[in-house]
């Protein structure tokens, strides 16, 4: 069964990344393209007979409205911010599976730590579902990218490891349940 695609057409010249090695290049205005993933703040779209990764911050290129800016309270708590970088791993997505990376077990470890004027820091180690994934360093890449635009987030690590080996074991029930596993 097809799922219903939306058309588009490119109205500015954009990078996209090619699914699934990460090659980067340049999308021109008036290309026709189709939607087949829009989850969390990036779209994947099918352009001339390849699959291509478009950032949320470049939505406009194609008509759609980018993600907004998260925030805080004034007065947020460092648990608070911690909250907060969880809920925005989650709207990380490999642009091939329609599950967030924290649901596909795919962060081993998320560290909120103090710096200076109540700045913080956040170290991420993750890994991939298979060490050969050639959008590992994009998915990576977004993390650090949405993460640094959190209120009170100065640096941002990201660690890609594969140790220990992802399994599906590390899925949870709700991802297994969204892939019919």
């Amino acid at each position: 069964m097809r799922r219903n695609r939306e058309t588009v057409l490119v109205r500015r010249p954009v990078w996209v990344e090619l699914i699934p090695d990460g090659t980067r290049f340049e999308l021109m205005p008036d290309t026709m393209a189709e939607i087949t993933q829009a989850l969390g703040s990036s779209i994947t779209l099918y352009v001339e007979g390849r699959l291509v990764r478009l950032q949320g911050d470049d939505a406009d290129a194609i008509g759609k409205t980018p993600p907004a800016v998260p925030s805080l309270a004034a007065d947020a708590s460092t648990d608070d911010v911690r909250a907060l970088v969880w809920e925005t791993l989650k709207t990380c997505y490999d642009p091939e599976i329609p599950v967030d990376i924290v649901e596909l077990g795919l962060v081993y470890v998320c560290d909120v730590l103090p710096l200076h004027d109540d700045q913080l820091r956040v170290s991420i180690k993750m890994t991939l579902t298979a060490p050969g994934c050639g959008m590992g360093e994009s998915i990576a890449q977004e993390v650090r990218q949405k993460l640094l635009r959190l209120p009170r987030v100065e640096e941002v690590d990201v660690e890609v490891v594969f140790d220990p080996p992802w399994s599906r074991s590390m899925m949870s029930e709700a991802a297994e349940l969204s892939l019919g596993l």
